[in-house]
């Protein structure tokens, strides 16, 4: 037997019980770390939440919360209000089928994301006279946002 082969059996016989205690040692705290991590995600707090108030409201729930009592998204159903199919881009008062009021009928712009935004936070400031009554308006900007993100997006 060479030299190194009988240092390299001596570090393995001086050694070899240190390394199964290490062994153990490691096992252990991986099994106690996992098991922290288990618990850890198994509390609710660690779980996604559904969202509290208006934070989970998306834009058709504020749409229908504020707007579909008297307006549908649906092309030709018109309600009390006209339908807002494909309304950015649409010139106001210009739905066929449907009866304007002359203030809106005569309004003279083309519905945008700001125009709208504006309008919905005040209808009569953007078109004084139409026949959104009782209506006054949405304050919520965010809920406008949404609304408007909804009215926008290809149906």
């Amino acid at each position: 037997m060479s030299q190194w082969h009988f240092i390299a059996r001596l570090a393995l016989l001086t050694s070899g019980p240190r390394d199964i205690r290490v062994r153990l040692l490691d096992r252990m705290f991986v099994i106690s770390a996992l098991t922290g991590m288990t618990y850890m995600l198994s509390l609710p707090s660690a779980l996604p939440q559904a969202a509290q108030g208006t934070e989970g409201v998306s834009g058709q729930q504020a749409f229908n919360n504020a707007c579909r009592t008297c307006h549908m998204v649906r092309e030709g159903d018109n309600r009390l209000g006209p339908n807002l199919y494909r309304v950015v881009g649409r010139k106001a008062g210009s739905l066929p089928d449907y009866a304007f009021s002359s203030a809106m009928k005569e309004a003279d712009f083309v519905w945008d994301e700001q125009k709208l935004d504006r309008f919905i936070a005040n209808p009569d400031e953007v078109v004084p006279g139409n026949s959104m009554k009782p209506y006054g308006g949405l304050s919520s900007g965010e809920d406008r946002k949404k609304i408007i993100a909804f009215l926008a997006q290809p149906q």
